[in-house]
């Protein structure tokens, strides 16, 4: 099934509607879908570089739409299921402490999510989960969901089919390494 979803999406590229199934990829894509938008993205800017860029911004805004409703997902029903299950096994004291250490963390962990292959849809569910404050979650969202797209636009802009072996294999991976280092970086400057 994951591959005829994943042909299906590709096959999508030549569609007169590509940007519009784009937009709808990159939304569920980040609360439910398991195909990210990157596999329409390559082949949709392949084929008309020229819009590199607005199709990385109509994955960025549908991306970040789609985390919202991932965080609503969190947010609603943890109320409604996941806290009297808790509450009955006598764990909320144990699911506050976390709320507040995954909370504290929550910046790094979006941005982790949004640039690296580690689902994002996971971490926008727990945001609403924990009730992460909204605005840091948006914001951090848009950072990283850019950050993501348009890097991906700029080098198939730049570099046309020649980088796409390149993005497919290892972009995940210097992404990850990219966020490793930074906060690495971060650990090294505050115990330094």
């Amino acid at each position: 099934m994951l591959r005829r979803l994943y042909d299906w999406t590709l096959a999508q590229a030549q569609s007169p509607y590509a940007l519009w199934v784009l937009a709808l990829v990159s939304f569920v894509e980040s609360s439910v879908f398991p195909i990210p938008p990157d596999v329409l993205m390559i082949p949709l800017i392949l084929a008309t570089p020229h819009r590199a860029w607005l199709i990385a911004g109509v994955a960025t805004v549908s991306s970040v739409l789609g985390g919202m409703l991932g965080y609503g997902i969190g947010y609603f029903f943890y109320e409604s299921l996941g806290q009297p299950i808790l509450e009955s096994l006598g764990k909320a004291d144990s699911m506050a402490e976390f709320n507040d250490r995954f909370n504290g963390v929550g910046f790094w962990a979006i941005l982790i999510a949004g640039v690296t292959p580690f689902p994002y849809k996971v971490i926008t569910i727990m945001s609403g989960w924990t009730a992460m404050p909204i605005w840091i979650f948006i914001i951090t969202s848009i950072i990283a969901r850019s950050l993501r797209f348009f890097v991906v636009a700029g080098l198939l802009r730049a570099f046309g089919p020649r980088i796409r072996d390149f993005i497919e294999r290892y972009l995940g991976l210097v992404f990850t390494l990219f966020v490793a280092l930074l906060l690495g970086g971060f650990l090294l400057v505050k115990y330094i």
